[in-house]
């Protein structure tokens, strides 16, 4: 019964509870069994099975017709939860619990749904390989040598894993895209202000964003229309012949993983057998820009975001005593940096804000106007899982490159422009898992999901 309800996407597991066919107690408690089964991956920083099926109960009670009824969730544990620790996987603040929900979570709670336990992560959500000196690398099901990526590790291991069917990230630079796609599943990273971010742990105003991981697109839609509150729009599902895809070969395809390579362009070459018209295009010309916006956006965003947030939501913890208690020594060098000689001046941060994001998104809105492209598309990450400790160097074919710039190298883009993007895995991948994306113009977050339905089915035909 557990490994039945195990393979329950969310959908599937919300329309057999309103059925009857399950009880949302016996759905927590499978949840509660796979979640001792998988403790080994670490993937949960807080978990109570007693709690969960409480909460199972409650929230099927009070609206046993929401679009989320009696669905469990596993949140990161940087978005506030006031029946849980919500803690940023930091010293400073382990044990501590928020006083109210995070907006997300409130959403989630008004359908039906509600968080059954709290994701591990990369310290404070600055880093890619959830590999954490304070709470514990969370690591890959599917080798669990392997980094299950970041900064959203945990709960994309836990999705990939079977505990719960979906839950919540976060996405900056690509917390979201990246571990779904080394985990196997699928992420979504939404335009930059069409959920609510109040209530969640900051790096980045301009840049972050809440997004869903599942393990189906069809539960991102059902996600994406409760944060966003447009349950009455659901996207329409696209002829695959209608569809033209942009595939920038420049840096996004270079020096590929020789297995990510060739995977990618498998799957590129089955789509065009279905129809989909390939065009190549050149977006060399933004990565200047993107280079001058990126980091001094966050460097100096962090500086007043962060020590605002605490000031909130956690006012006996002061900035200081955050910034010294870091344990991971990756973390710690980007604060020294950013509030050290890498501080971003007023200059620069305006250059960044005023000049180089809208020469970037008048860049990329050319290309989709140019080729009338419905998205672009590209491998997620240039290689697949490395293992857990290679925090400075991994290997991409045999040669050493730097872990953090290499897996964020594909997915910073679209997130500095605040655009839509959705990472599917590759059914072809033949060992690792590996991640396709899709970005689309910021805003176009219902037709690009449309379109990754279609391409889901597609792929897997």
């Amino acid at each position: 019964m557990t490994r039945d309800l195990a393979r329950l996407d969310a959908v599937e597991a919300v329309a057999a509870m309103k059925s009857g066919d399950i009880t949302p107690r016996a759905y927590a408690e499978a949840v509660a069994e796979r979640a001792v089964e998988h403790e080994h991956l670490n993937s949960l920083q807080h978990f109570d099975p007693d709690q969960l099926v409480r909460a199972a109960i409650r929230a099927f009670e009070e609206n046993s017709a929401g679009a989320l009824a009696g669905l469990p969730i596993v949140a990161k544990d940087n978005i506030n939860t006031a029946s849980m620790p919500t803690t940023g996987c930091t010293k400073a603040l382990l044990g501590h619990t928020p006083a109210k929900d995070a907006g997300v979570i409130e959403k989630i709670a008004s359908e039906g749904g509600y968080v059954g336990g709290k994701a591990g992560m990369h310290e404070l959500a600055f880093g890619i390989t959830s590999n954490n000196a304070v709470t514990g690398p969370v690591r890959n099901p599917v080798d669990p040598s392997l980094i299950a990526g970041g900064s959203s590790g945990g709960t994309a291991a836990s999705i990939a894993a079977g505990i719960f069917p979906a839950g919540l990230g976060t996405d900056t630079g690509g917390s979201n895209r990246i571990p779904a796609a080394l985990c196997g599943i699928v992420g979504f990273r939404p335009t930059t202000g069409r959920y609510d971010g109040d209530g969640v742990i900051p790096i980045s105003r301009t840049r972050d964003t809440v997004g869903p991981m599942a393990r189906s697109v069809r539960d991102i839609v059902l996600l994406d229309a409760v944060l966003a509150e447009e349950s009455n729009a659901r996207p329409e599902s696209r002829d695959i012949g209608s569809i033209t895809l942009g595939i920038p070969r420049k840096t996004f395809y270079d020096g590929l993983d020789r297995t990510t390579e060739g995977v990618v362009e498998a799957q590129l070459g089955k789509l065009a057998s279905a129809g989909v018209r390939l065009v190549d295009i050149d977006l060399e010309t933004v990565w200047p820009h993107n280079e001058a916006f990126g980091f001094p956006v966050v460097f100096y965003e962090t500086a007043r975001d962060l020590p605002a947030y605490l000031s909130e939501h956690a006012p006996g913890v002061s900035f200081e005593s955050l910034v010294a208690g870091i344990g991971s020594p990756d973390v710690a060098g980007v604060f020294a940096h950013l509030l050290g000689e890498g501080a971003t001046s007023e200059e620069a941060y305006r250059a960044a804000l005023d000049e180089h994001r809208p020469a970037m998104f008048r860049i990329y809105s050319k290309a989709f106007e140019d080729d009338e492209l419905d998205a672009i598309a590209f491998p997620t990450t240039p290689l697949g899982a490395r293992p857990v400790g290679d925090d400075q160097t991994v290997l991409l074919n045999g040669e050493p490159v730097p872990t953090f710039a290499t897996y964020i190298r594909n997915t910073e883009f679209g997130s500095n422009i605040g655009a839509p993007g959705i990472t599917l895995p590759c059914p072809d991948a033949s060992e690792l898992p590996v991640g396709i994306e899709f970005d689309a113009l910021p805003g176009g977050d219902r037709a690009l999901l449309g379109l990754a339905g279609t391409i889901e089915r597609a792929l897997a035909a």
